[in-house]
């Protein structure tokens, strides 16, 4: 991959490796099980191709302060049995345990160390570039323990903090396996997908679908965009339909200080780009605790919209047969609710059945990717949520621009490791 070493660039047997992964998943509350192995599930390529080496797994779970935020020995857990190989658990991140346990590794050894933001540097310092990461006490212990760093922590490459981005200068680092996937699908769907390009935009994220939208038409390959869910309730409101006093709170209240500009940006799509745009003809509201149909010239309703409708659904089905490439980022609908989840499973349904390359954009569509086991459908199913979102808006990714710094400095030495 152009400007970023990869697992194909080196030897890496019997080196130390740190490994930093993204496997933040949802939890069962009362018991703190693994809802949703999929992050865990899509670090095995890169894992086979370290068998050789040492691999100390760098990663966390939720934040401080969250009820979800936990150690990683139920991570570790599982993914020694998908692996079938024993992984040992080490609570500690980069203190005297952590550096003994690296230290007495033999080839072909996997430890897991705990959750690396109960690291005060790790999380709890804001950083203002990717260098201000370097100069950190976990960097130092670290580095001076391991001969290179692999990162598929995609799913934060959003994100700036010591162990995504503080190796940049004192080992190599490199893309693993998920990683380079996830770059490479990624930039085919910005600049050279497959034509007709049809982009599938929803969830309640308003003002992160337009951006991707805006992002995708400036790049001059999208052929139509769909919008669905709370952000096609936003579009059919810019658009002129009044879809009901309690439908306009929702989406004022969970855009909050972004709603002008989610306003702002959408109304460019519609004003500027009316013909990529295509929105729901009808929706499906909540009335007296059950699903109700009501068609666009039917509104407005004081119910909630909870899903799109079957006339929408009729209308998208033609433009998905017909597409090259399907980008599919965010719900139609309140799928939580069974009544309501027809709307996204049946757009699932139309992804998996048809030829067209199809990218699941991270996030609640890739966890229902997961839920439903048909990953295997799906040309590439992101690991991604924010970091997705962020890298189709053409937005700046600290993670990507540590490897290609890193790149720079040792791409010419990799002979020496």
């Amino acid at each position: 991959m152009e400007g970023v070493l990869t697992l194909e660039d080196v030897d890496l047997k019997g080196r130390t490796v740190l490994y930093r992964v993204d496997v933040n998943s949802p939890l069962e509350p009362s018991t703190g099980r693994l809802l949703d192995d999929g992050r865990i599930r899509g670090l095995v390529p890169t894992l086979d191709a370290l068998q050789a080496s040492k691999v100390v797994i760098l990663a966390h779970q939720s934040r401080p302060g969250k009820s979800d935020f936990t150690n990683m020995s139920k991570h570790c857990e599982r993914l020694s049995e998908i692996l079938e190989r024993p992984i040992k658990f080490v609570p500690d991140v980069c203190g005297d345990e952590a550096i003994e346990g690296i230290e007495n590794m033999s080839e072909g050894d996997i430890v897991f160390l705990d959750n690396v933001r109960g690291n005060h540097e790790e999380y709890g310092v804001k950083y203002s570039s990717n260098q201000d990461t370097e100069d950190t006490g976990i960097v130092s212990r670290l580095s001076s323990v391991a001969d290179i760093f692999v990162t598929d922590a995609f799913a934060a490459a959003h994100r700036r903090s010591p162990t995504l981005t503080g190796f940049t200068n004192s080992l190599p680092c490199i893309a693993g396996t998920l990683m380079e996937k996830e770059i490479s699908s990624l930039r085919m769907a910005l600049n050279d997908p497959p034509n007709p390009y049809l982009a599938i935009l929803g969830g309640a994220k308003c003002d992160d679908s337009v951006r991707v939208a805006l992002n995708l038409i400036s790049k001059g390959q999208v052929d139509r965009i769909a919008f669905v869910g709370v952000t096609g309730n936003l579009m059919l409101w810019i658009d002129g339909n009044d879809i009901g006093e309690r439908n306009m709170e929702f989406i004022r209240n969970t855009l909050g200080d972004d709603f002008e500009v989610a306003w702002e940006m959408s109304e460019r799509i519609l004003s500027e780009h009316p013909e990529k745009a295509f929105l729901p003809v009808d929706v499906a509201v909540e009335s007296n605790g059950s699903r109700s149909q009501l068609s666009i010239d039917e509104l407005p309703t004081e119910d909630p919209i909870y899903d799109v409708g079957i006339e929408t659904l009729r209308s998208l089905k033609p433009l998905v047969e017909n597409a090259g490439c399907i980008l599919w980022n965010g719900p139609a609908s309140y799928f939580e609710l069974p009544e309501f989840a027809f709307g996204t499973i049946e757009i699932l349904n139309m992804c998996t059945e048809t030829e067209a390359m199809t990218i699941i954009g991270g996030g609640h569509t890739s966890a229902l990717v997961n839920s439903r086991g048909v990953s295997s459908l799906v040309s590439h199913n992101s690991t991604g949520g924010g970091s997705t979102m962020s890298f189709l808006s053409g937005e700046p990714m600290p993670v990507i621009a540590s490897l290609k710094d890193s790149y720079a400095k040792f791409g010419g030495d990799l002979t020496s490791l």
